[in-house]
């Protein structure tokens, strides 16, 4: 790839620009048969890898599954005061829409259960415990498959535009957790 940056005052632009493309050439690999992200199986409108970790799922007409559109809500009602939104990060905390993709899944409950602590010589940062609020835990998967279609691109910033029904089984997980 080449970009042409001729007049000094546009460098920053074109620096954002190069830095654009570059991620828009990431995002648009065939994520289909990478083991973190192809659907192995579906049950009760939820979808999984083969390794039984929660993905995502867009159909033919271009809907995606229920647990990503509430992922989006979820993610804006909980997690992008911090970490900005449509999980692209902030000044205060790091992007998370790469988070699903370069993390294990138990290792990102982990973190949003019990918070984590980094301390560093030029930085501190601290993301908290969300283990006690419904409102995350019982839409944490949501909010995972969400970041993970963020992540390779499958889901563009803003609200998905389709989304499919919710299934009887995820307002019955749903109705269970809330009480």
């Amino acid at each position: 790839m080449m970009t042409k940056c001729t007049i000094l005052s546009a460098g920053l632009t074109c620096a954002l620009t190069v830095l654009a493309q570059t991620a828009t050439a990431e995002e648009k690999k065939d994520w289909s048969s990478d083991p973190n992200v192809a659907v192995a199986y579906e049950e009760g409108g939820r979808y999984y890898t083969e390794d039984d970790v929660p993905t995502y799922f867009i159909n033919d007409e271009g809907k995606v599954d229920w647990l990503t559109y509430s992922g989006f809500r979820r993610y804006h009602s909980e997690c992008h005061v911090c970490h900005g939104p449509d999980g692209e990060g902030s000044s205060y905390a790091p992007a998370l829409k790469k988070s699903a993709l370069n993390m294990d899944y138990y290792d990102f409950v982990a973190v949003v259960v019990n918070g984590r602590e980094n301390v560093g010589a030029s930085q501190q940062s601290v993301m908290p415990s969300f283990g006690t609020n419904p409102n995350v835990m019982c839409y944490l998967d949501d909010i995972y498959v969400y970041l993970k279609a963020r992540g390779t691109g499958a889901v563009d910033r803003g609200r998905p535009a389709k989304k499919v029904g919710k299934s009887d089984a995820i307002q019955e997980a749903e109705d269970a957790c809330m009480g």
